[in-house]
């Protein structure tokens, strides 16, 4: 098995190596905590807001976070044969995406390749047509990996309700240490989750190390809002709402209060390109979206 064959570089080794302790104080959104607090803290938010976190999307954002996803995959942009790893995205929606996306692509080749083929009988176009369309992602594949196992639960529920299966497959494994080997990747992917990882530069040191030359990394994260008039309005959104919601709809203040002033310790955009360009990527640029109230990253492993 493809995937498998990822698998190889033992998981821990990295920690080991750098001998990451409990290390300096940090910020777990406006507390201050050790780096082991805040990598505990962390995964218990998760733990505990995995099985209505699709819901609490929705309503947070107003459905509005499905359209930044689009976008993110628009301009990743993959081709059938395309390698993801998505850090960070244990309930599937970028995964998801990435397959209809592809799946999309490869049909559209099909069609394209039989219609140049006048001269074929009708029995050797549908022989053809359905020899290709048993492999839909051209050899694709999707490795999803993620910290919380919740989330590695409920997207892998997700998937086999929506009917996933082919080129799909779920990694427990942390942003700072990935258990894969060098350059296996032709896309890195993490749709809000580097704001929750507790080493952003070792996540970014990970990230170069698993593509391949030429491999391209993307980041979809909530980032700064430019205009002081909305970000009155969306302070005001953020402290006011969401918290409420999070009580009212999972039954959790304290993890939507955490996730909205994480936001807020959040590098802005130029700060985070810089963190971006010192992990060794190159061609380092970011798009915002709605004023800022997310951005896209994107950088290449040359």
């Amino acid at each position: 098995c493809r995937c498998r064959a990822l698998l190889s570089r033992p998981a821990g080794t990295l920690r080991a190596r750098r001998g990451l302790a409990a290390g300096p104080e940090m910020h777990f959104g406006f507390q201050t905590v050790t780096e082991e607090e805040r990598r505990e803290k962390i995964y218990q938010v998760f733990e505990s807001v995995a099985k209505k976190y699709d819901v609490m999307n929705d309503s947070m954002t107003l459905g509005i976070h499905r359209v930044w996803k689009d976008i993110l995959m628009h301009k990743m942009n993959p081709s059938p044969g395309t390698l993801l790893l998505d850090v960070a995205g244990g309930t599937g929606d970028i995964a998801f995406r990435f397959i209809n996306y592809v799946s999309s692509v490869r049909e559209r080749q099909l069609q394209r390749k039989l219609k140049h083929r006048q001269n074929l009988s009708w029995q050797e176009i549908f022989e053809s047509y359905q020899k290709d369309k048993c492999n839909s992602l051209g050899d694709s594949q999707v490795v999803v990996c993620d910290i919380n196992r919740e989330m590695l639960k409920v997207g892998k529920q997700k998937a086999q309700h929506l009917g996933y299966s082919e080129g799909l497959s779920w990694v427990l494994g942390n942003a700072e240490e990935l258990p894969f080997d060098n350059d296996k990747f032709d896309v890195y992917t993490i749709a809000f989750g580097i704001r929750n990882v507790t080493r952003i530069d070792l996540a970014l040191q990970e990230a170069y190390r698993v593509l391949k030359p030429g491999g391209r990394f993307l980041c979809l994260e909530f980032s700064h809002v430019s205009n002081p008039l909305l970000s009155r309005l969306y302070d005001l959104y953020s402290f006011q709402v969401i918290p409420v919601l999070g009580e009212v709809i999972a039954g959790d203040w304290k993890s939507y209060q955490y996730l909205v002033e994480s936001i807020r310790q959040f590098p802005p955009q130029e700060e985070l390109k810089a963190m971006i360009e010192d992990a060794g990527f190159f061609k380092v640029d970011y798009e915002n979206l709605n004023f800022g109230i997310v951005a896209i990253h994107s950088g290449f492993k040359l």
